[in-house]
């Protein structure tokens, strides 16, 4: 469930300087101003009653943005989900998705602590399979994205996660790594704030075309996401949609392209869904080469994986 804002507030800190506290002004429930502790010069935007934690010098996020709107949508606009899960609970991942976030559900309840902390990293819109961890009361969460929601509690770039120093026990990024230009300091920064051997699952497009306009900007194979993640002990990590899947993804952009509209592209491409049935016929080993997308599941370690180990971590059929 989501953490309240008194609760939160002693969580959050000026992006970029985790030492430092910031200071929120409400009336009648709604919040006023938000800024630096000690410097109230210091001020950020407030979106939809949200504080806007981001140094807008060292980020993609334009400050205009949030001070003209005030509405909740992405930065590419609004997306129509019910298709969306539709096509994910017949032929796409869902199934995969719910098994392996109830697996990082059970190891966030094994990390000792009578209410773990779980940060949510863009969880603007409701992930595939996280249903179960908002649904849990003995999980408190707390979460953000670029964008305000009805699911967030203040705006954030991962790039700068405006929160302590070792403050949460697990963090979830599903679908977010894809759209961030740094992938590696993102990564530092879920390792900052997590707690020695807290947990972290992740979700990563590899075979899929942009589908964020102007910010999508990454893919990874299998073994580059456990590099990225290799600070991390391995607890299970593997594709996610295989080959049929990635087929799929390939056929609806050539049509796409070939009809020149996105929406009759999406329509000439359903029959190709069928593809995404066959992945559960196929080896692991081959799905990771083609795969739509992997996943990983890891707990923060003082280990890291090393050049001479990295090789032998490939999963794939290419032996």
């Amino acid at each position: 469930m989501l953490m309240s804002f008194s609760e939160l507030k002693e969580f959050l800190r000026v992006p970029g300087v985790p030492s430092r506290k910031v200071i929120t002004e409400t009336a009648q429930q709604s919040l006023c101003s938000v800024a630096e502790e000690g410097r109230p010069e210091n001020a950020f935007p407030v979106v939809l009653n949200q504080p806007v934690l981001i140094n807008f010098s060292d980020s993609v996020a334009v400050r205009d943005w949030y001070e003209s709107h005030h509405q909740t949508y992405s930065l590419v606009g609004q997306r129509r989900n019910l298709s969306r899960r539709l096509k994910a609970r017949i032929f796409g991942t869902e199934a995969q998705s719910e098994k392996h976030i109830a697996t990082f559900r059970t190891h966030i309840r094994g990390v000792g602590t009578t209410r773990p902390v779980l940060l949510m990293v863009g969880a603007g819109t409701m992930g595939i399979g996280t249903d179960q961890l908002y649904a849990d009361e003995t999980i408190l969460q707390i979460a953000f994205d670029v964008y305000p929601s009805a699911l967030t509690q203040f705006v954030a770039d991962a790039h700068s996660i405006p929160l302590g120093n070792e403050s949460v026990d697990a963090v979830c990024i599903q679908a977010v790594i894809e759209h961030v230009l740094e992938p590696e300091k993102v990564i530092s920064e879920i390792r900052r704030v997590l707690k020695p051997e807290g947990i972290v699952y992740a979700e990563t497009p590899f075979m899929q075309q942009v589908h964020e306009g102007a910010y999508d900007f990454t893919r990874f194979t299998e073994l580059g996401h456990r590099w990225l993640f290799r600070d991390f002990e391995c607890v299970e990590s593997g594709s996610l949609g295989g080959v049929g899947l990635s087929l799929y993804w390939a056929a609806k952009y050539f049509l796409r392209g070939l009809t020149r509209s996105h929406k009759v592209g999406n329509f000439l491409s359903l029959p190709f869904l069928v593809f995404a049935l066959f992945d559960r016929f196929v080896p692991e080993a081959y799905n990771v080469d083609g795969a739509n997308g992997v996943y990983f599941i890891g707990r923060k370690s003082d280990h890291s994986v090393n050049l001479d180990e990295v090789i032998s971590l490939y999963k794939g059929a290419q032996k």
